[in-house]
């Protein structure tokens, strides 16, 4: 699959044709190939299912707004923006979209967080795989679904959530913080967002203070620590 396109695959009908009634389109936005050979086989066992591709935040949003999908499945950890920004944004352009957040993170924090953002479920990448195909019909039904471990995480770590310094921060400057630990620069950060200079440098400060920083360095370690990276 190439980078920044996004792509329709579905073994029973031509791409270009409309989903026949009762077929559920689904949007996956990932870029790790495994995980979507993965699941194109999930997937293809289900006729009602009609799967579109797309690799970063760009061609995801690009693909939602075109296509309009039923349910999208968004990776946290895309390679531009993230899958959380990505949420942000389709909820934005789209108050009733239906995501499920697919993420190898399985800190609570990033639960309440996808939760918070308006995500309708968050499945682990380390979990059954049939999960995932449970909580597309789940989702597409009006219904939310978290991972039954995820969500008995997120009922018992209360405290800890609210200790975990992520909690602390912006939508924005989690963003920041995750572009900033990849090594963009400021103004590099500032153009990926696109917000200005000023913006990106006045939250890196206040990242500083909330996070108790003194240098990028310190950034960069929170960020790992986090498993923003």
């Amino acid at each position: 699959m190439q980078t920044g396109k996004a792509m329709i695959k579905s073994a029973s009908k031509n791409p270009d044709s409309q989903p026949a009634s009762g077929t559920l389109d689904v949007l996956i936005v990932d870029d790790h190939p495994v995980v979507l050979d993965g699941c194109r086989s999930l997937f293809a066992k289900d006729p009602g299912i009609r799967l579109i591709e797309a690799s970063d935040e760009k061609s995801g949003r690009e693909a939602y707004l075109e296509i309009r999908p039923d349910v999208s499945i968004i990776d946290i950890n895309l390679p531009d923006l993230s899958g959380f920004e990505l949420l942000r944004r389709i909820r934005k352009e789209d108050p009733v979209a239906k995501v499920i957040m697919f993420s190898m993170n399985d800190e609570p924090t990033f639960v309440v967080r996808a939760i918070e953002l308006g995500a309708n479920g968050y499945v682990s990448k380390s979990d059954d795989p049939r999960q995932l195909l449970t909580a597309v019909k789940t989702v597409a039904a009006g219904q939310n679904f978290v991972a039954p471990h995820l969500a008995q995480a997120v009922t018992f770590a209360t405290a800890s959530i609210r200790a975990n310094p992520a909690s602390q921060l912006s939508p924005r400057e989690l963003e920041i913080l995750r572009l900033l630990s990849r090594g963009r620069t400021i103004g590099e950060v500032a153009e990926t967002m696109n917000i200005s200079y000023k913006t990106v440098a006045n939250n890196t400060t206040r990242l500083k203070q909330k996070l108790g920083a003194r240098s990028h360095s310190d950034l960069i370690r929170f960020a790992v620590e986090l498993g923003l990276t």
